[in-house]
């Protein structure tokens, strides 16, 4: 029998929606473009993190991966990340991820990666093979998450919290900078020197009208991870005020002799994120298309031990000045940097220039500080709260023994014992869970104890929120912390504009009368207490430099000299050498703005290639006036270099076996030479007394030394300055480990030592208290400032101190001592510093 034929299926109705195309697409463009700018390529102007970067570091928190503890390994990181917070693919998680960890791009890094994380020329490993885990400086950055101190938004599926904003206790959107290509938008920040972006915050904080300028005096320029020099601050200037500017960036270089016959160019540090194999590649290019001559060879010596070392040999006959011109116009030697400050601020994205973004960062500061100390005030009182209960129950604990003993629950001994203690809820609950352990009389002190620390608390963070001015003051505080845990000297050197390199040499001409008269242009040479150089530029020659700069790091100064801009001075190293180098090749900063961070290093100018050589003093080579030299075993000498010719370099004085110059400078017969001596005994003659001697001449006695003593600083004086001059001594213990002893100082007035005859002992300077053995540090000069290692300025006690008296413990170590920068007329004609344990740099 046949089945009939089955009725066709049911289908449920369709539903068509008629839209217009072009209305439709440009809505999801929009969304796409709006994904991209807020939740993927811009930074937030208040911690300047990119959504992505912060996610990563608040989960590696999550997870513990504090810089004390071990790494893990980086898919482990990205595993999580991507399946907790950011579901856009392992492969932009670890991007991430390798650049925070990659110290030539970022300023501060905020991962310490273990493993190949690449560099400028090749990738890094697969996360496989890399682990990682959160550096000090990013602790700092999410420091009191805890505490209430931002919001927190769902993460993608609703399922956890994550913050919005970290707290950031330092402005990483700033001293990291940024880079991304969103839809119609783009950002590139240049990074910058942490201490000097810090600085410049906290005079904004002080000074909410500050202007830009002021504000530049602390911040003069963007300071590159990978060195390099800065040419030109126009563009640097346009940048921080309008938010876009540009500015050129060239290869720290030296022209060296590599073999017996050539020279070659030798670079040291490269642009910001240009690698070597991409400017071997370019020179390659170059010498094949004809567009570069005169070069023989170029080898990559670069390693971790010795750094980066480029040496390009150049061939015999030709002029490597010009060689290095045309390698700046045709390979990445010289590259430049376009600035676009684009970060999201209250949500939308806004070009800002440097006032703003500090603004916008020290608002955030100031909110997470209020936030924070709102929430540690209300769990101080809830604290206070639950101990004044547990004291009055302590008072009557037989009584309340007894209401809870004749209680039938728990929840009528709480209303009881609210009832005739007159407790809170939250009190009575507290007494029910106390322990029997806690009722000794000596529970009871500690109680009090914690109810009057738990009083001044509150009364502290009362006042804290109640006035904006201590809010204010705390997060500058907070700031100089930081500051002084992650600061580092800078790497750039800034530079005034210098024409374009155009690789054609200049026909032969006769100088105009405007370029005479700029090359005869007065100019001071001044080395910084920490080792660094540049030149100022001033209107005549003695003329002092403005004050403005004294509330800058680094200010503080070892030596200076007059010369000219086209004209050579001369570099003493503590092996008695004397090297002969131009002065137009410094840095220069104006006189009204004196950076001295902004300078080069003293030895690397000098080209200075052994770690034990250093410099110790700049003198003139083009006068008639004999040199004074005070050597560590107390010899002293002065010298008339005479006609050096075109000698790059002479030895001006014979040294015995462990002897070594502390101090070089001009010693005319009216000035004073002042030694002192690590056992703390000072002596002071006049120049005169030493007779000029050639340049072999092993010098004569100047002090009489102890057994095992040695000179530890040496001054000459002008008589201007020893008039008002002080003596700066510092002491410490021999048996103190490096670091762990700031040691006592003591400022007394010059005027109090008694001058002595050449070849003297001298007289005590400091006496020495207990655990005290030597001094670590010495200064003789007017207006007298100190340093930290990196160019800190320190506090010195008050002068008038005794001449033998003891000093003042110390509360920060003090690296260098020096003059100021400010009032040049202050100080002698010629000024130097010398110590036996001279900071890296110097």
């Amino acid at each position: 029998m046949s089945r009939p034929p089955a009725e066709p299926a049911s289908t449920p109705e369709e539903r068509i929606v008629d839209i217009d195309v072009s209305s439709e697409m440009q809505t999801s463009f929009l969304e796409y473009a709006y994904s991209v700018i807020y939740s993927r390529a811009l930074p937030d102007a208040r911690d300047g993190l990119k959504p992505v970067q912060r996610r990563i570091l608040y989960q590696m928190r999550e997870m513990g991966l504090r810089p004390d503890r071990g790494h893990v390994k980086s898919a482990r990181v990205v595993g999580d990340v991507m399946g907790r917070l950011h579901p856009h693919g392992d492969t932009a998680i670890y991007d991430a991820l390798v650049r925070l960890a990659q110290p030539f791009v970022q300023r501060v890094r905020t991962i310490d990666g273990h493993g190949n994380f690449g560099s400028l020329d090749d990738a890094p490993a697969a996360p496989r093979y890399t682990e990682a885990r959160l550096d000090a400086s990013a602790m700092a950055m999410t420091d009191d998450l805890d505490e209430d101190t931002v919001d927190f938004i769902p993460n993608y599926d609703n399922s956890i919290q994550q913050p919005e904003v970290l707290p950031a206790a330092w402005p990483h959107l700033l001293v990291n900078g940024a880079s991304g290509i969103a839809v119609g938008m783009a950002t590139n920040m240049a990074p910058h020197n942490l201490g000097e972006v810090i600085a410049g915050a906290r005079h904004l904080l002080e000074h909410p009208d500050a202007t830009l300028d002021e504000v530049m005096a602390f911040i003069p320029g963007p300071d590159l991870p990978s060195g390099g020099i800065i040419v030109g601050l126009d563009g640097i200037r346009e940048a921080y005020a309008s938010g876009r500017g540009a500015f050129r960036t060239r290869a720290a270089v030296s022209i060296e002799r590599v073999t017996a016959r050539k020279q070659g160019i030798v670079v040291t540090e490269l642009p910001y994120l240009v690698g070597t194999e991409k400017v071997i590649e370019k020179i390659k290019d170059g010498v094949q298309s004809k567009k570069l001559a005169g070069i023989a060879d170029v080898a990559d010596f670069t390693d971790r031990t010795n750094g980066m070392r480029l040496v390009i040999e150049i061939k015999t006959g030709f002029a490597p000045e010009a060689v290095l011109e045309q390698l700046y116009r045709y390979t990445p030697l010289e590259d430049t940097f376009h600035i676009n400050n684009v970060a999201l601020v209250d949500g939308g994205p806004q070009t800002l220039g440097l006032l703003d973004l500090l603004r916008v960062y020290l608002k955030h500061r100031m909110s997470v500080v209020r936030r924070r100390s709102t929430f540690r005030l209300a769990r101080r009182r809830e604290r206070l709260h639950l101990v004044e209960g547990l004291l009055i129950a302590i008072v009557d604990i037989d009584e309340v023994i007894q209401i809870i003993r004749s209680s039938d629950d728990g929840a009528e001994a709480s209303t009881r014992l609210q009832q005739v203690f007159d407790l809170s809820e939250a009190q009575s609950e507290y007494i029910l869970e106390l322990r029997l352990r806690r009722l000794t009389k000596f529970s009871r002190i500690e109680l009090e104890a914690e109810a009057d620390e738990l009083r001044r608390a509150i009364a502290e963070l009362e006042a804290l929120l109640a006035d904006e001015t201590m809010l204010r003051r705390k997060v500058s505080d907070e700031l100089a912390a930081v500051a002084e845990q992650f600061a580092t000297p800078r790497r750039t050197v800034l530079t005034e504009a210098a024409a374009p390199a155009t690789g054609k040499q200049r026909k032969s001409a006769a100088p105009s009368a405007e370029e005479l008269r700029q090359a005869e242009a007065p100019t001071r040479v001044i080395m910084s207490a920490t080792g660094r150089i540049l030149r100022v530029d001033v209107t005549e020659p003695g003329a002092p430099i403005p004050a403005a700069r004294r509330r800058s790091k680094h200010d503080a100064i070892a030596a200076r000299i007059e010369t000219t801009v086209h004209g050579s001075f001369g570099i003493v190293t503590n092996r008695g050498r004397l090297l002969r180098l131009p002065v137009v090749a410094l840095p220069s900063a104006p006189a009204a703005s004196v950076l001295l961070s902004a300078g080069v290093k003293a030895r690397d100018y000098a080209g200075l290639t052994d770690r034990g050589e250093r410099v110790v003093g700049l003198v003139p080579v083009d006068g008639a006036e004999p040199i004074a030299l005070v050597t560590a075993l107390g010899v002293v000498k002065r010298v008339v270099l005479g006609d050096l010719g075109k000698l790059a370099e002479a030895d001006i004085i014979t040294l015995k076996q462990g002897d070594e110059v502390l101090a070089a400078a001009v010693g005319r017969d009216e000035d004073e030479l002042v030694l002192v001596a690590d056992d703390a005994q000072l002596l002071h003659f006049p120049a005169s007394a030493v007779r000029p001697q050639g340049r072999p001449a092993a010098g004569m006695a100047g002090i009489k030394l102890a057994d095992g003593a040695r000179v530890l600083a040496a001054r000459i004086l002008s008589p201007a300055e020893t008039e008002r001059a002080e003596v700066v001594t510092i002491a410490t213990s021999t048996a103190a480990l490096p670091g762990t002893d700031t040691g006592s100082a003591k400022v007394s007035p010059f005027a109090e030592f008694p001058a002595k005859g050449r070849a003297t002992g001298g007289v005590r300077a400091h006496r020495f208290t207990r655990g005290e053995d030597r001094l670590r540090l010495a200064w003789v000069g007017a207006e007298p400032r100190a340093v930290a290692a990196d160019g800190a300025v320190r506090d010195l006690p008050a002068g008038g101190a005794k001449r033998d008296g003891s000093g003042a413990a110390l509360e920060a170590s003090i690296d260098a001592l020096g003059g100021p920068v400010g009032d040049a007329a202050a100080l002698g004609s010629d000024d130097v510093v010398a110590r036996d344990d001279a900071p890296g740099e110097a």
